[in-house]
């Protein structure tokens, strides 16, 4: 209660602005900013002048794949499949309920396809093991209701909630948050701050590193990408993690931000998420959780897209920061 008090006291005092920034595209999981325009379509080919038959697709890959530890064998086809995708690890968690097993045809996907089933999920996603219960329920009504949508209309996988969260009972819903609520939330990304990062190529709003070790420079960008690209991107490995590389000087900036409030710029992060940044009561953790997510959620409650009770309390909060702000606090808040 004195959490949700002081949060309300903060939205009575803040100054709400409306940001400039446009939508920081890494943080949706694209290379650049949407067109003004949507580009055209190609133009057609005239009859008789085709230049041959299509190529034929290449046969599917049906051999079994495995992973060190693990005594399971599956195709990629298993891997991803939406209505129960391999389970690498069974020790590594509880007996997952049906919905996030299995999912439920014809809209709502397994969870742990997205969200794996030690519920650390990927950049483009979220990490949902260790919510409180509460959150993760008013985060699926908020999906339902029409509260929560990103504010970068291109990411699709937003969408693909919204319908999973309209397609769920509300005893699916509970078993799901009371499961994955049940495993404690344990970092696997590594922050580095560096000038130079690795160039990358985006598949499914995730940033992969190209072969050949070239580099670019990362300017205004947080770059999150697999520790092992073929464990996490071909296979789902929910053991292998990621580094999160962030510009040069971000981590202590961040630090500024989230534990003073900047010289009043923000509210210091650990009046409600604790002073370890692992949550406190139904206030969900931030330490050591994806840094894309973090930029987008901040983002999305800045711009009213992401609404609902806890959007409602944060919006004075980040109402004043710019992105290079919303960047500097999610490289720290990762990095703890």
């Amino acid at each position: 209660m004195r959490v949700i008090l002081a949060l309300a006291a903060v939205v009575t005092a803040g100054i709400l602005v409306s940001a400039a920034d446009a939508p920081p595209p890494w943080a949706y999981g694209f290379a650049g900013p949407a067109p003004a325009t949507p580009p055209a379509a190609p133009a057609a080919a005239p009859a008789g002048r085709a230049g041959g038959p299509p190529a034929a697709a290449p046969a599917p890959d049906e051999s079994l794949k495995h992973l060190p530890g693990s005594s399971g064998a599956f195709t990629l086809a298993q891997i991803r499949d939406a209505y129960g995708p391999a389970d690498w690890y069974p020790g590594d968690h509880p007996t997952m309920p049906e919905v996030v097993a299995h999912g439920k045809r014809p809209d709502v996907r397994a969870c742990s396809l997205c969200h794996y089933p030690n519920g650390k999920g990927r950049p483009e996603n979220a990490g949902v093991s260790g919510l409180p219960v509460s959150y993760f329920m008013q985060t699926m009504a908020d999906f339902r209701n029409g509260g929560r949508k990103s504010a970068d209309a291109r990411k699709g996988n937003t969408n693909v909630m919204i319908t999973i969260a309209k397609g769920m009972t509300e005893e699916e819903t509970r078993a799901a948050a009371e499961y994955f609520g049940s495993m404690k939330w344990t970092p696997w990304i590594k922050v580095v701050e560096a000038a130079m990062v690795p160039k990358t190529r985006i598949a499914g709003g995730m940033f992969l590193r190209n072969e050949g070790g070239e580099t670019e420079p990362i300017a205004d960008r947080i770059i999150e990408t697999p520790e092992d690209v073929e464990a996490t991107e071909s296979l789902r490995n929910p053991r292998s993690g990621f580094i999160a590389y962030v510009p040069p000087g971000s981590v202590k900036r961040g630090e500024a931000l989230v534990m003073t409030g900047g010289g009043g710029k923000t509210t210091q992060c650990s009046v409600c998420h604790g002073a370890d940044l692992s949550g406190l009561g139904p206030v969900p953790g931030i330490a050591g959780r994806s840094p894309s997510y973090m930029v987008r959620q901040l983002y999305d409650m800045q711009q009213g897209v992401r609404k609902g009770v806890w959007a409602d309390l944060m919006k004075p909060v980040v109402a004043n920061l710019s992105n290079a702000d919303l960047l500097a606090i999610a490289a720290y808040t990762a990095s703890k």
